[in-house]
């Protein structure tokens, strides 16, 4: 039992990044290698079976003593899902020769590996580590499965597990997560594909021994894996511990969202110590009742979950029960309850609100500037929702305008306030000073020339938002500004909602600059 202390040491050590290396001659490997070095990987996983044509002893020996990191050697056979078709013997005498020459690691499949302590008789040099593994691209075993194959995997005398599994639904890597936090020697575990994606992220958290990231994309050894580059960058992959409380956006699809970007920059600059990741979700429900722990801390909402995951709260905000949409859930540490809120409205009220007061317009005595203002909403779905609720609570006069005047007089009546058809809205000017609130998608590209109103209406209005940011500037927001009101625009919401929720995931203020800097990157 020597090595049982190194074995602990294993465990405790903080999980390593491994850049598989996949290239057609051995000169591209070397190349690839060093790249790995220069983007921050810990070491490089030989894929000797990716070259083309077979590769040599000479070539195993030069991949191995020209690696400027520590190796893992892999000669992955076809029916384990990898590129060498040959016969077996040959292919393990050159997993027993890397061994030898000082791989740092080697892989041999579950499947193969009584063959191959035949064939080494049970000799291994005290530097290399013994990774026994097993891949399924079907699907992810129930845990009772799970644990007796991490069980089997180990009797073989394996010095570190590794089982790759194929995530079906998000929920499955729950139980990836257990077996990794359970295991009693070091153990490498991944759920593969984009709903298997926080298996990786998340390795630090629950002890994996390493995770597999590419120098780029279209790099992949596997499907999920994420670059190095935003492991490191996007995701503070090395800040990541057993403590650390989970952030992310659940939606689907979900991959473009910026949220994490702008997060985990945030997060960084303060060292707090949580991280916000992506979270591909079919049923929002199951979600949030596999990942009950009070570790999972906060969640952003987006299409098409908003109004599905309102059931799913034990507590719902009074503004976002009305509008029937949550965007925001809160898991509170003390009783892990959920509590779903609506951040969309006041990302955009507050955008309003900062633009009249600096144009030097008083707070009413209720503390808000839209106090007895009228205000005309263009749209009568969960946006116009959203701010005609939150306008209304500002104590602002409300009108609602929407292509179909039935819809606009079904909230209208809801809310209480004016219904208008878009057609009529050219010709309604009964005061100076109006604000107009466009949340419909007139306008957005690629559809730049389109505008809801007429641009002589303008005159009338004091300030004129558009819920639409891409472009930043739309046709109405342009035209308005010739009409000489103040505007807007769709990003100070998006800015706005991700402040909110900022405060609430993190109970500290939101660092406005930084974030304003983020968006006026991308």
């Amino acid at each position: 039992m020597e090595n049982m202390a190194e074995t602990e040491g294993l465990r405790t050590k903080s999980t390593l990044i491994c850049a598989p290396i996949m290239a057609d001659t051995v000169d591209q490997m070397l190349l690839h290698m060093n790249s790995a070095k220069s983007s921050g990987a810990d070491l490089v996983e030989i894929r000797f079976d990716s070259l083309k044509g077979s590769g040599t002893h000479e070539d195993i020996k030069t991949l191995i003593e020209s690696c400027p990191l520590p190796t893992l050697f892999t000669y992955r056979p076809t029916w384990e899902g990898g590129q060498y078709d040959g016969d077996e013997q040959s292919r393990l005498a050159a997993l027993k020769l890397a061994m030898e020459l000082g791989a740092d690691h080697i892989d041999v499949e579950l499947q193969a590996v009584d063959e191959f302590k035949n064939l080494t008789r049970g000799d291994k040099p005290t530097k290399c580590k013994l990774i026994v593994s097993s891949h399924n691209y079907q699907n992810t075993p129930s845990l009772e499965d799970l644990e007796s194959l991490v069980a089997r995997i180990q009797s073989t005398g394996a010095d570190i597990v590794k089982i790759a599994t194929m995530a079906v639904d998000i929920t499955d890597v729950a139980r990836i997560f257990h077996v990794t936090a359970h295991s009693q020697v070091p153990i490498i575990s991944m759920a593969m594909g984009e709903r298997g994606l926080i298996s990786r992220l998340l390795s630090p958290k629950f002890g994996g021994y390493l995770t597999f990231a590419t120098l780029g994309r279209g790099k992949e050894s596997a499907p999920g894996q994420p670059t190095i580059r935003d492991l490191l960058d996007v995701f503070n992959f090395r800040q990541i511990a057993p403590d650390t409380k989970v952030y992310g956006i659940i939606g689907k699809p979900v991959g473009h969202s910026k949220s994490p970007m702008l997060y985990n920059k945030a997060f960084r600059s303060i060292g707090f110590n949580g991280v916000y990741v992506h979270l591909l979700v079919d049923n929002v429900k199951n979600f949030l009742e596999t990942y009950s722990s009070t570790d999972y801390a906060g969640f952003s909402c987006t299409i098409p979950h908003k109004e599905a995951v309102v059931e799913c709260c034990d507590e719902v905000d009074p503004v976002a029960k009305s509008i029937g949409a949550v965007n925001c859930v809160i898991r509170r540490q003390d009783d892990g309850k959920l509590y779903g809120c609506n951040t969309d409205y006041v990302g955009a009220i507050t955008a309003i609100e900062d633009g009249l007061r600096a144009s030097g317009v008083q707070d009413g005595s209720n503390g808000s500037p839209l106090a007895g203002r009228l205000f005309v909403v263009i749209g009568a779905g969960g946006a116009g929702k959203a701010l005609a609720y939150g306008a209304k609570a500002k104590g602002a006069r409300i009108v609602i305008a929407n292509r179909t005047y039935e819809r606009a007089r079904e909230l209208a009546e809801i809310i209480g306030g004016k219904a208008l058809s878009l057609a009529d809205l050219s010709t309604y000017n009964p005061e100076d000073g109006m604000i107009l609130a466009n949340t419909t998608s007139i306008g957005m590209q690629p559809n730049f020339d389109e505008t809801p109103v007429s641009k002589e209406a303008l005159k009338s209005y004091a300030l004129v938002f558009d819920a639409v940011y891409t472009p930043k500037i739309t046709r109405l927001l342009r035209e308005a500004g010739e009409c000489g009101a103040l505007i807007v625009t769709g990003v100070e919401m998006f800015i706005g909602q991700a402040y909110e929720q900022y405060e609430k995931f993190t109970g500290l203020p939101a660092p406005k600059e930084l974030f304003r800097e983020i968006m006026a990157k991308y």
